[in-house]
């Protein structure tokens, strides 16, 4: 998700299909092509970049990067196939299911609102000694979501869902954040109503309304089974993090935070077992602290890397890589950056909790030299709204329209008058990953064009996600006015409250949520009720749109870019198959030429 990103077909996507058939005219890293043979297991894959996740427990972990590491060793019901075709990694799979519950099978109810979920035999924890995963782990995992140590970004989706969860969250939030032996007592001592073992082999879920998309929240990481073991910790502490259990091909032998992770092969784990993963190298190690993407392509190339963890390819290596083996341009249609308004910040005397003010610096920023920075029109194209291309309820509009993409500070700098502000000071931190240092530098230029002082401040050690705008007390407090995160829809196909109901909805603010900037509008949370309960997709898509609609009147955030991903690997890479959700390749599919 956050999860720093989807698309109905690849045929949908618009901008970023032109960018993938335009730069990806070589077969792209162990795809369809010459670097393609006989698989060899063994040798360790090296990845490379700058911050650590933020976080590590699957209950909370959102960002991109944490879902393609936690997919080596937490697995969940059900899942997505890594492709290099789009549309193959669209369709729900199933993962520890035995199979997809679906009507014509007798898992779903006939009124849609009961899904039984049969366990897949023979999948084992990596314990001593190793034992079976079953139910209840999986129902621990949901009784985890919420609690008030380091709550899940995605809980709203299952609050709204499922039975009794919204109750059984609200109780949580009483408890001692700090107290492992407290949390653990209230998950022992309650229950959703909405989630129940059917002994060892089946889970029962009871929506409170319909959803085609639940198996798609089935799908989802925070969804993923937790041990027992995991009762012992503060959930994603430092202690939690040494102790990470696993049910995948993989398990973290060796964690320094902010410098590296090394996995080594889960004894327990079976390949007839798990039909969405391989494993094929024997040991994955991760470098952090690489800040810049310069560097990291450079290890690429020259082969002391093979992949890298969160720094994208240099704009500048672009010309130079198109036709090489080694480079692809992958299919991601996403919000990366937007920029979003800190609606709560006291600054300037709260002049960001007024629409006026939202609405003039909507004006502000040049979205043309942000294409540039991104690589040009190949590979990003300017974003007018909340929802990207190739996402369910996107329609095209641009309330804000500038000639060419660029700025127009004389209409900013005109309606911030009139909104009684000569001038602002706002503070904006920035990831130091990536090119979002050059994106918040283009930015903060811009607004200083229309009367707006923006202090730049770095964001390290992948703090940006997890602390600063995910804990609402840096926000009330005005310790940031702007920032520039990116959205990745948890899922594609039917997804329209992926984007729209995590980022904007009222029930997403709060620790560990979204929502950012705080951003709260009666209408659009009754577009989103009725979207999720609507009688078919095209009528919730209808939703999903007015919803936009509504938040672009309000101005909560400013657009910016869809970008595909431009991706590079090392020589030795084969294998390499692209998952969406993960803005990567999926670790547990490649094998290493010698």
């Amino acid at each position: 998700m956050a999860s720093i990103a989807f698309r109905v077909t690849a045929g949908t996507v618009g901008m970023a299909v032109a960018g993938a058939a335009a730069l990806a005219g070589c077969a792209g890293p162990g795809g369809e092509g010459s670097r393609t043979g006989p698989v060899r297991d063994g040798g360790t894959l090296r990845i490379a970049g700058s911050s650590d996740v933020d976080h590590l427990d699957t209950a909370s972990a959102g960002s991109t990067v944490a879902y393609g590491l936690t997919r080596t060793f937490a697995r969940t019901l059900l899942g997505y196939q890594a492709s290099n075709s789009f549309d193959e990694t669209v369709p729900v799979q199933a993962d520890m299911a035995a199979r997809v519950p679906t009507r014509e099978n007798g898992d779903v109810s006939k009124d849609g609102r009961t899904y039984t979920v049969r366990l897949r035999p023979g999948v084992r924890w990596n314990t001593a000694p190793p034992r079976p995963v079953v139910a209840q782990d999986f129902v621990r995992g949901f009784e985890r979501l919420c609690n008030p140590a380091s709550p899940s970004p995605g809980q709203g989706y299952f609050r709204s869902t499922l039975k009794g969860m919204d109750a059984y969250c609200k109780g949580f939030a009483g408890v001692d954040p700090r107290s492992a032996a407290a949390i653990a007592r209230y998950q022992r001592d309650h229950s959703i109503e909405g989630v129940r073992a059917d002994g060892d082999g089946k889970i029962v879920f009871e929506l409170r309304e319909p959803a085609a998309d639940f198996p798609n929240l089935l799908a989802l990481q925070y969804a993923a089974a937790a041990p027992r073991e995991y009762d012992a910790y503060v959930p994603d502490s430092a202690e939690f993090r040494r102790h990470t259990v696993s049910d995948g091909p993989y398990q973290i032998t060796d964690y320094r935070p902010g410098r590296s992770y090394t996995l080594g092969r889960n004894p327990v784990w079976r390949a007839a077992d798990d039909p969405l993963r391989g494993r094929h190298a024997d040991r994955i190690e991760i470098t952090l602290g690489q800040d810049s993407a310069e560097s990291v392509q450079r290890m690429l190339e020259g082969g002391s890397a093979d992949l890298a963890w969160d720094q994208p390819v240099p704009t500048s290596a672009l010309p130079r890589l198109r036709g090489d083996a080694r480079f692809a341009v992958r299919d991601l249609p996403s919000a990366n950056p937007y920029l979003v308004f800190n609606t709560r910040s006291p600054s300037n005397g709260g002049a960001l909790g007024k629409p006026e003010v939202r609405r003039a610096l909507e004006y502000a920023v040049d979205r043309s030299a942000l294409v540039k920075i991104a690589g040009g029109p190949d590979v990003a194209a300017p974003l007018h709204t909340v929802i990207p291309p190739g996402n369910a309820g996107y329609a095209p509009a641009n309330p804000y329209p500038v000639p060419g993409e660029g700025a127009d500070p004389a209409t900013c700098r005109a309606r911030l008058a009139k909104a009684g502000y000569r001038s602002l000071t706002l503070r904006f931190p920035y990831r130091t990953n990536g090119l979002h240092r050059l994106f918040a530098q283009s930015i903060a230029a811009d607004l200083k064009n229309c009367g707006v002082t923006a202090e730049l401040t770095a964001d390290t050690g992948g703090d940006f996600y997890g602390r600063t705008l995910g804990d609402p007390e840096q926000a009330a407090a005005g310790r940031w006015d702007i920032a520039a995160p990116g959205w990745t829809p948890d899922w594609y196909g039917g997804n329209g409250r992926s984007i729209i109901q995590p980022l904007f909805g009222s029930r997403a603010i709060g620790r560990g949520g979204t929502n950012y900037g705080g951003y709260s509008s009666p209408q659009v949370d009754a577009l989103i009720d009725a979207a999720l309960t609507a009688p078919d997709a095209g009528r919730a898509a209808w939703y999903w749109q007015q919803a936009d609609r509504q938040i672009m009147r309000d101005a909560a955030i400013v657009p910016l870019l869809d970008r595909a991903v431009p991706l590079c690997t090392s020589a030795r890479v084969r294998g390499a198959r692209f998952l969406p959700t993960a803005n990567g390749y999926d670790y547990t599919r490649i094998w290493l030429a010698r």
